[in-house]
Parts: structure tokens; C-alpha cells; sequence
């Protein structure tokens, strides 16, 4: 059975996402407050707490940060790669959808706090991100809600295409060298002060 996680700050259409992947037979893992809206939904998912066995810890700030997460989305399609998962009693994840933290919406307010601009850099969303585009030639990463129809129509013709998974690691890639860069000026800004 294929497994997803998904880990979205920005829930728009991650419940008819969800559900589509659950009529495809999909096993859906998610993270705190993903979970709980698709559960709220009706779905069928697995926290990503209970998957691992550890809990979300340091007021959420470490959830998805686990090998059971990055090896099952980093495992190669080879038999001893899986075969090391499932003898930890794991295994692989084919598909992340996965959104940040708002951080440049956030620092763009006039008032906002030094510490309210660090709670906002997203690094469990950035890793995942980061390890589904790296491994693009087994999994699918969709960063962008926009991607979740066409990916769905994807699924439901069989799989998503090598060329549309590459094209959708490039968009992870992108998004994340734009994240650490707005993080990077915002600090440098704050060196000014």
C-alpha cells in the first residue's frame, strides 16, 4: 500500500487531497494539526507521533524530524532498502505534501517580535521538502496546493509521471532556496539594528 505524509501549515485543499489518496488505497500519515483536521474530516490517518513512537516534543517545534520520516522518504527502490525499513518496522513513504510556516509573511508585519520571526522558521517542513525532491525518482513532492488536482489525475491514471515528479522537486527546491534566503535577509536586517 503507497503511504503519503502530509505536513501543511497552509491547509487549503489538503482534506479533498487526503481523501482522494485514501480512495486511491493510500495509508496517510500526517503531522499534529494535519492530523487532527483530517480526522475531524472523517479520514483515515496514522499521527505521525504514533508512527514513529516519539512524540512531539519543544511545543511542536520537532514532529516529522525522525528516521522513520527521512528514511522512508530517502529509501532507494531497491529490495534492501525497503527490507532495512521494514525490519525497523517502517517503511516507504511515496508522496510528501508538505507547506511552510508563513516566515515571510510573518517578518513583513511592522510589529512582529524577534522571537515571533524564529518560531516561524520552518525546519521540519524545509527537511521534508528537501529529502522528497531529493529522491524525486520514487517520490512526489507537492509543496504548492495548486499541484493537488494534478497530481490526483496522475494517481488515478496510474502514477506520476517521472518528467511531472522532477518538475515538482524543482518547485521544492526553489521554494525552499527562496525561504532560507528571506531568513537570511531578515537576520542581516537584524544586524542593522
Amino acid at each position: 500500500m503507497p503511504q503519503a505524509i502530509l505536513s501543511v501549515h497552509d491547509k487549503t485543499g489538503i482534506v479533498e487531497f487526503a481523501r482522494g489518496l485514501a480512495d486511491l488505497g493510500w495509508r496517510l500519515l500526517a503531522s499534529g494539526g494535519t492530523a487532527r483536521l483530517l480526522r475531524e474530516h472523517g479520514l483515515p490517518v496514522t499521527e505521525v507521533a504514533d508512527y514513529t513512537g516519539s512524540p512531539e516534543i519543544l511545543g511542536g517545534r520537532v514532529k516529522t524530524l525522525h528516521p522513520a520520516i527521512h528514511g522512508g522518504l530517502l529509501a532507494r527502490p531497491t529490495a534492501s532498502d525497503r527490507q532495512q525499513l521494514l525490519d525497523l518496522g517502517w517503511d516507504t513513504i511515496d508522496l510528501a505534501a508538505v507547506n511552510l510556516y508563513p516566515f515571510e509573511q510573518t517578518v513583513a508585519r511592522p510589529d512582529v517580535s524577534d522571537e515571533e520571526a524564529i518560531e516561524n522558521i520552518d525546519i521540519g517542513g524545509v527537511t521534508l521538502i528537501r529529502a522528497a525532491a531529493k529522491n524525486h525518482a520514487r517520490v512526489t513532492l507537492v509543496c504548492d496546493p495548486a499541484d493537488y488536482e494534478a497530481v490526483l489525475a496522475a494517481l488515478r491514471r496510474g502514477e506520476v509521471p517521472a518528467e511531472f515528479r522532477r518538475r515538482l522537486a524543482v518547485k521544492g527546491f526553489a521554494l525552499t532556496a527562496r525561504y532560507d534566503q528571506a531568513i537570511a535577509a531578515y537576520l542581516a536586517r537584524t544586524l542593522e539594528r
